[in-house]
């Protein structure tokens, strides 16, 4: 495990089974980390409303639901008709006022010039979290690492330490499990010469639908 034959045949496992994709495909997650694009802010609003809606949802069930909202965002549909699309009233609070504010923030986002400053700005954002504002940095460009918890099982992994399974947090990353991840992506950076925005989408992927055995499950969520 973890060396570049292992990598890539993940790779080519997904996307045989057609699960080669996030919010985009996986080849325009990898062009876009390669060759950041400044989003326009609808697609900056879009890319918000699916980070948003992902949590908790299956990726078929959130791209569904993303596509209903965005369409009748595009035709001015207001609170109420999103809520008959999605009855979360959290979830659909904070996309519309993102929606609504679009022109600014996506200014403000792109005002920042350090990655730091982009998750701290992004953090701002209503119902995007620490490990969500890493999410969306990934989809709007950045080439940043989503610690979720098949990620953080993985470096768990990767680093041999099966003890420190039962301190994985999705709500608070433990800084040596960020460590290990951190260790696992910069060697397979190495090995692959790909952006770990890309290999960490790979590797979620892989995980979620099984495809990496000896993740151990049980971890706080």
């Amino acid at each position: 495990m973890f060396d570049k034959n292992w990598f890539f045949d993940l790779d080519k496992t997904l996307r045989a089974q057609g699960l080669d994709s996030d919010s985009k495909s996986f080849d325009e997650i990898r062009e876009m980390l390669a060759s950041p694009k400044r989003l326009s802010p609808d697609c900056f609003a879009f890319e918000c409303a699916y980070v948003i809606l992902a949590g908790g949802f299956s990726q078929k069930t959130a791209k569904k639901i993303h596509a209903k909202i965005c369409e009748n965002l595009l035709a001015g549909a207001d609170v109420s008709a999103l809520l008959k699309l999605f009855n979360n009233k959290n979830k659909i609070n904070a996309i519309y006022k993102i929606w609504q504010n679009r022109n600014t923030l996506c200014a403000e986002y792109y005002s920042r010039k350090t990655l730091d400053d982009k998750l701290n700005f992004i953090q701002t954002l209503p119902h995007i979290g620490k490990i969500t504002s890493h999410h969306l940095a990934r989809n709007l460009g950045c080439d940043i690492v989503k610690y979720d918890v098949w990620i953080q099982r993985l470096g768990v992994l990767y680093a041999g330490k099966t003890e420190f399974f039962a301190m994985i947090d999705n709500g608070k990353l433990n800084p040596q499990i960020k460590k290990y991840c951190d260790d696992m992506f910069n060697h397979l950076v190495s090995v692959t010469n790909l952006p770990r925005g890309y290999i960490d989408v790979v590797l979620w992927k892989s995980a979620q639908n099984g495809l990496i055995k000896g993740l151990k499950d049980g971890c706080k969520n």
